[in-house]
């Protein structure tokens, strides 16, 4: 049944009615589904058949003494008696109906809104509209699917269900699913009446925090009038639930809490919930240290913080604050991936130890799809960390937008329910009723592991920044916040109300606030303040950033008996198990791969990295969509039983004491996937992350993750990341959307060794990549072009002794043309470099058209690369010998803009030219025949005559 179809209207009642009657005449006179339901009723019928007066609403309780006539058309003697006993039943149904109509609807009148702005009526929460009128008020009915008193009166009922649902706090939860789930809210919420009794110290306390929170930000515009803050004015009650929400998951056994949050307020919650000095904020308003910044860093209202501080039962807590670009939401899956990573750090199956807290803006959590999208990782096997606390501070208005032009829903909080989780909405200004909903929010996702909403309604006392003019598009609005009280004003009349504080005690604690602010002002203008960086975690001790060039190399190789009986391994599954016959035919070639029968493919080779790696103590951690088996069916690294579905993975099983090894198939979606991976590489530096693309190009679906993140934050936030990104790339006749992994934005985002990029050829190669990515002490993300048609080339494979005794190379020499003559020093007229799958098409040209003279080298490692290393490659050709690039690539895309920036038409002292596709506005044709006719004019001009 909808929400819509769950009060009943006077016409349909009046049919229920009239059928009510006719089945207590005759049984038969109704359809068999009525039938069913009226003998489910309670029965009291007595006499010969005789039911009621059909009953007008002032009737109900009071029928007036009438017979009516039975079946046979007689007057029984106990007509009033079955009457009123039929009535009390529809009676009864319209009270639970009513109940219901509380339990679902009361949220839409809940008096959540701080503005006090009038809100819709609805007929069906009136007792009037299913009958009752004040004579019934007194009368008792079973309430025994209400918590409480199995009798109440209605006018009880109506109170305490409107104390409920329709004060401070409006709940949606019956969209639940999960009766015991929703029982558990109910009985919790009407068993309280939605209301938290609070000690005298729990609400100074409260008052504390409140106090804080105003005095901060009323000392930041005094002081440093007109810089921006992005004031928290008129949401204060924030910083007491983040404080109510540490303390209560503290009591479930929660350690630790990531908190993920944009500008909106983040200053005071740095410096009064993670106790950051204002002294650090104070010298960043001040901005007298440019020299610390200089291309680099970030704004004040970005920066991350971490932190242990004591709960009131002296528990540590530790405390995380994400850093954060301009890009709103887009920090949420980064806090879970990081949350997600602590848990698998200390197999915390249950997740209770850490916690991700998310603080989002109104018109944020309605307008970006990021929201659902995270929302939707919740339940997910490879994302779940049971549960994030969703806590909207909602301002009921997105810069200058109102809700009305900016969401189609009645709340910003509707795509949420999309999740069998309750919706708390909440008058920021109560703040006893914020803590209610910050208890029942905390117990909610202990008990469930599941997401949960606050939705704290509160105003923005000042425009989207203080140097905005609100009133310009909101007058009205404006006019009611200039003429209220704050909310540390409102609180407190309420507590001198019930004599909880006196108007001294307030006092005294609002000018110790003060005090302490001006005190940490003065240490933050002394000449010889040392500013404070923020760490980084104690797992990254022994990982550095920086250049490349600092940074030691590492043995990647295994040996040769390792990486046999590893590869063989893989290949192993359970007495029983049932491999599909194809599949079984790709491992019994692994098993002669092993044993040295036949060379490693890039599947093989792949694996095998994953294998050496977990058994040497680094997890393995790969998502993205259809990995599992890979887009192109070639990894085949979860296997299913044919009979039983059952699902197998050998790298997750290849020594009692082997580290890790996770590979997920993720949603349709790349950017909070990515945004997740990204944040698990945060909190687990030991471990080799891999994120992979369905094609290449889908990553810029992810690019605000790539271009606020995983490019830039080393330089903005001192924060490394070694996230893999593995991306099909390969002109091979698929279309636009299917050949470019967009090379040349990662390549053009390039600066500083912030990222690598390669273009890998050989299995073999692979494999010394990704150990050198785990190994290396030099946490840096890597981009990986990797192939689709190369899976299966007869070319590209690796002998088993080149995992033995190989390294990884950023620069693969030239390998002499089959027809040469060993014995003969080829003259080189040319050298070609290329990268990536073109290198084989090359090199069928070379050999076809027999051009000795023309050396072709391929450039695994795109950057970072040093001339010196180029110099290498170059050396054993003539000073002045020709070099071209290469590529498939349009001459606006690819690797070429990139090396042209940087060499001009002189590579080394040697003339420097291209050879691609034409420039284009789109990657590649949709024609496959178009696409070899371009892919031969590259070659042929690669190998023309001068």
């Amino acid at each position: 049944m909808r929400e819509s179809d769950s009060s009943p209207n006077a016409s349909n009642l009046a049919f229920a009615e009239d059928l009510y009657a006719a089945w207590l005449a005759d049984p038969q006179a109704v359809s068999p589904d009525w039938r069913a339901y009226f003998e489910s009723l309670p029965r009291a019928v007595q006499g010969g058949g005789q039911i009621g007066p059909r009953f007008a609403p002032r009737s109900i309780f009071n029928p007036p003494e009438l017979s009516t006539p039975g079946a046979n058309g007689h007057s029984g003697s106990n007509g009033h008696g079955a009457g009123a006993a039929s009535i009390d039943v529809v009676a009864q149904d319209r009270l639970d109906q009513l109940v219901r109509s509380y339990r679902v609807r009361g949220h839409l009148v809940a008096q959540v809104d701080p503005l006090g702005r009038p809100r819709p009526s609805f007929p069906e929460l009136e007792s009037s509209f299913y009958g009752f009128g004040p004579e019934d008020m007194q009368r008792e009915f079973s309430t025994l699917a209400i918590f409480g008193a199995p009798t109440m009166t209605l006018a009880a009922v109506i109170e305490k269900l409107s104390n409920t649902y329709c004060r401070s706090i409006g709940v949606q939860y019956m969209h639940i699913d999960d009766l015991a789930r929703k029982n558990w809210l109910r009985d919790r919420m009407e068993g309280s009446e939605n209301r938290l009794e609070l000690t005298r110290d729990e609400q100074v306390r409260i008052l504390g925090r409140l106090t804080n929170a105003v005095m901060f930000e009323e000392f930041i515009q005094k002081k440093f009038l007109g810089a921006k803050s992005f004031s928290l004015e008129g949401s204060e009650s924030l910083i007491p639930l983040l404080d109510l929400a540490i303390e209560r998951a503290s009591e479930h056994g929660t350690s630790e809490i990531v908190i993920g949050m944009a500008h909106r307020g983040r200053l005071n919650v740095l410096a009064n919930t993670l106790g950051k000095k204002p002294r650090q904020i104070f010298r960043e308003f001040a901005d007298v240290d440019p020299n610390l910044y200089r291309q680099g860093g970030d704004v004040k209202y970005h920066l991350g913080f971490w932190n242990v501080v004591k709960t009131s039962a002296n528990r540590d807590m530790r405390l995380s604050l994400c850093f954060n670009p301009s890009h709103l939401e887009f920090v949420n899956p980064v806090a879970m991936g990081r949350v997600r990573a602590k848990q698998d750090a200390r197999s915390d199956t249950n997740h209770e130890h850490s916690l991700a807290l998310l603080i989002h803006g109104d018109a944020a959590f309605a307008g970006q799809g990021i929201i659902q999208e995270v929302l939707n990782l919740s339940q997910l096997s490879g994302y779940t960390t049971g549960g994030t606390v969703h806590v909207i501070v909602n301002n009921q208005i997105g810069f200058t937008t109102d809700p009305q032009d900016g969401r189609s829903t009645t709340y910003c909080t509707d795509v949420a329910k999309m999740l069998q989780i309750p919706i708390f909405h909440v008058n920021g200004e109560d703040p006893e009723a914020v803590a209610q909903v910050t208890r029942m929010a905390i117990d909610f996702r202990a008990e469930w592991k599941s997401d949960v909403v606050i939705d704290m309604y509160g105003y923005r006392r000042r425009g989207h920044n203080e140097g905005d003019e609100p009133a310009f598009t909101q007058p009205v609005m404006y006019d009611a916040i200039r003429r209220r009280k704050n909310v540390r004003e409102g609180y407190l009349d309420h507590l001198l109300a019930l004599n909880g504080v006196s108007r001294a005690e307030a006092d005294e604690i609002a000018e110790r606030s003060y005090a302490q602010l001006e005190t940490e002002l003065e240490a933050s203008r002394q000449k010889d303040y040392v500013y404070q960086t923020v760490s980084l975690d104690p797992a990254w001790t022994q990982y550095r950033g920086g250049p490349e060039t600092k940074v030691p190399e590492v043995e990647t190789k295994v040996a040769l008996e390792t990486a046999a009986q590893l590869l063989l391994a893989t290949t192993r599954v359970p007495d029983g198990f049932k491999i599909n016959p194809k599949i079984e035919r790709l491992l019994d070639l692994r098993v002669e791969m092993s044993k040295g029968e036949k060379p490693l493919d890039w599947a093989a080779g792949e694996a095998l990295a994953y294998a050496t790696l977990a058994v040497g103590g680094s997890p393995v951690r790969m998502t993205g969509q259809d990995c599992e088996r890979g887009t192109f069916s070639h990894r085949h690294a979860v296997l299913h039983d044919t009979e039983t579905g059952r699902s197998w993975m050998p790298l997750a099983h290849l020594k009692p004491d082997q580290a890790r090894v996770e590979i997920y198939n993720s949603p349709l979606s790349e950017m909070a996937v990515l945004g997740f991976e990204y944040g698990y590489t945060l909190d687990a530096p030991s471990a080799l992350v891999l994120w992979e693309a369905q094609f290449g190009d889908f990553n810029n679906g992810a690019q605000v993750i790539i271009d606020q993140f995983l490019v830039s934050a080393e330089d903005k936030w001192k924060r490394l990341s070694g996230l893999t990104m593995l991306l099909p790339h390969g002109f091979e006749g698929q279309g636009p959307e299917h050949s470019s992994a967009r090379l040349e934005r990662f390549l053009q985002m390039c600066a500083e060794d912030n990222i690598q990029v390669v273009n890998l050829t050989t299995p073999a190669n692979l494999f010394h990549c990704l150990r050198r990515q785990a190994l290396r002490s030099w946490r840096k993300p890597l981009v990986v072009m990797s192939p689709k048609s190369l899976l299966r080339h007869p070319k590209v494979v690796s002998n088993l002794d080149e995992f033995a005794n190989g390294s990884f190379q950023r620069i693969i020499g030239d390998v002499a043309p089959a027809g040469a003559d060993k014995q003969k020093k080829r003259k080189i007229t040319r050298v070609l470099l290329c990268s990536g799958k073109i290198y084989y098409e090359l090199e069928d040209q070379r050999e076809k058209l027999g051009r000795h003279d023309v050396a072709i080298l391929r450039f695994e490692q795109l950057y970072p690369l040093s001339d010196e290393h180029i110099a290498a490659a170059l050396e054993p050709y003539g000073a002045k010998t020709p070099v071209v690039w290469v590529q498939e690539e349009p001459q606006n895309m690819g690797a070429w803009s990139h090396f042209r920036v940087r060499f001009g038409d002189s590579i080394l002292g040697r003339p420097f030219r291209g050879e691609t596709r034409a420039a284009s506005a789109s990657p590649a044709t949709g024609s496959p025949s178009s696409h070899r006719i371009e892919q031969q004019e590259i070659l042929d001009r690669a190998f023309a005559q001068d």
